[in-house]
């Protein structure tokens, strides 16, 4: 184990709109590794990548489990890609908040990944997924004291072997796991607190969350410290009920949540932010449609902030 602390990510702060622009970090002196807006990256998307990147697409991410085996021609393909643009990762089975031993080949292994591609940016799910093998989904955490302890420990030592700080990301939950003590925006708290951590803040599954369990999205987010933001992911999501949403992945991003990723904008600054789209997916132009209307509401941002200063 790397017995040096986790670096830190730069601090994120409001900048002055005379600097701002949404294609560069948010603030005049921080350093993000990635900009402006990305795009999830499926396999599918490989063989129209290839001789053309749309300049929409800032950035891509990936899930290394999805990646770190391939071989043949994807594999070149992919590393094709990742020499000639930014990149971050989000991982799907690192289980943060499970009750099995941490995976630490799976975390050698994600080390590797990073090192091969020169990514800077590793992200994980703030739930968990196995027990005695995998769950295939993501289950809530306790919103206890004793799991804030257990998480951020484990988070910790993510953290010192993969010598960086990481991002843990806002889950989707359907109901709270037993024994209750605290609010979600509490236990997101004291883990970033406590573990040192970064969030990926998922501007979707704020909108799902707040709907599904009956509390106000705009609080939640003025909620968060400025300076914990890695970056945003947007999505769609599927209504199964007037009070029921599931986060899917499936759908295109509705007006509501683009509303709120022009509130959270509003009180983090113009944050890198991510399009997912994990089923149905259709063509790369028409995801692109929605890249650029994340560059749209970040010019949004960035004219409205501007004229106050002028004003």
């Amino acid at each position: 184990m790397n017995n040096t602390r986790a670096s830190k990510a730069p601090n994120r702060t409001i900048p002055d709109s005379t600097t701002l622009d949404c294609t560069t970090p948010n603030s005049a002196t921080s350093v993000y590794p990635v900009q402006g807006a990305g795009l999830g990256l499926r396999r599918v998307m490989l063989d129209s990548l290839q001789n053309h990147i749309p300049p929409a697409i800032d950035f891509f991410e990936v899930a290394p489990e999805n990646w770190m085996t391939l071989g043949g021609k994807q594999a070149k393909q992919f590393r094709a890609i990742t020499e000639r643009h930014a990149f971050v990762t989000h991982g799907l089975s690192l289980s943060i908040g499970g009750p099995a031993p941490l995976d630490i080949e799976l975390v050698k292994n994600i080390h590797a990944f990073l090192r091969e591609h020169h990514i800077e940016v590793y992200s994980e799910h703030l739930s968990y997924c196995s027990d005695d093998g995998h769950l295939y989904d993501l289950m809530p955490i306790p919103f206890t004291e004793e799991a804030v302890n257990y998480v951020a420990e484990r988070i910790v030592r993510v953290q010192d072997m993969l010598g960086r700080r990481i991002a843990m990301e806002n889950a989707s939950y359907y109901t709270a796991a037993p024994g209750k003590e605290m609010e979600e925006i509490d236990f997101i708290l004291a883990i970033l607190q406590k573990a040192d951590c970064d969030l990926l803040l998922d501007i979707n599954n704020i909108y799902v969350n707040s709907v599904n369990h009956g509390y106000d999205a705009k609080q939640f987010l003025h909620a968060i410290p400025v300076d914990r933001i890695g970056y945003f992911h947007i999505a769609g999501h599927f209504n199964e009920a007037d009070d029921l949403i599931i986060d899917s992945h499936g759908a295109d991003v509705i007006d509501p949540v683009w509303s709120l990723l022009n509130k959270a904008y509003e009180r983090f600054g113009c944050v890198p932010t991510l399009l997912e789209r994990d089923f149905n997916i259709p063509p790369l132009g028409t995801l692109l449609n929605e890249v650029n209307q994340i560059h749209k509401v970040q010019q949004q941002y960035r004219t409205e902030n501007s004229r106050t200063i002028t004003a």
